[in-house]
């Protein structure tokens, strides 16, 4: 059973909940979004596997989670892109946001989400469980998709995008 952290819009931990459960009552928690870029300055897409609960095979991020309990972030972050993605690479923090958005299934995602950023040229060998396609896309490109098929993307990939482009992207 996955855990998430339960946290206060200042971080504050406040305990723990089953991951599913947490998202059907709408709670607070922590979370991570992972940007990574080739030299390019493309970013690295995963498209989420046909049989996540919630976004299915909808465009994202090169990798999304949760820290587990008593998990720093960072740490986690770098977990979660071997585990989704099969590589590695130095990833830089650069802000936490928090957002909420409703999902299919009467789902909702409330979670205060770490943002961290990477550059690397090594391809992905994903882990199919979790991630069904990846691609590289340029940024002009990325955004011309996002407003013209918005439906092919994550909720949360969207907010973050639109809201803060200029920090994730700033290299």
């Amino acid at each position: 059973m996955e855990e998430v952290i339960l946290v206060d819009e200042r971080d504050n931990e406040l305990g723990v909940m089953e991951k599913l459960k947490a998202h059907k009552l709408g709670l607070l928690h922590r979370a991570l979004s992972i940007f990574v870029f080739n030299d390019k300055k493309e970013l690295l897409l995963q498209q989420r596997a046909a049989d996540k609960y919630h976004s299915a095979n909808l465009w994202s991020n090169t990798c999304c989670s949760h820290p587990r309990p008593n998990e720093l972030p960072q740490d986690a972050a770098n977990r979660r892109l071997m585990e989704e993605m099969g590589m590695q690479c130095e990833l830089h923090y650069k802000f936490n946001f928090v957002y909420n958005a409703t999902l299919e299934n009467k789902l909702i995602e409330h979670e205060l989400d770490y943002v961290f950023v990477g550059t690397t040229n090594v391809l992905p060998a994903i882990n199919r469980a979790e991630v069904s396609n990846w691609r590289y896309v340029s940024l002009d490109n990325l955004t011309y998709e996002i407003n013209t098929t918005p439906e092919l993307f994550t909720e949360w990939f969207k907010i973050c995008f639109s809201t803060y482009y200029a920090q994730i992207f700033a290299l």
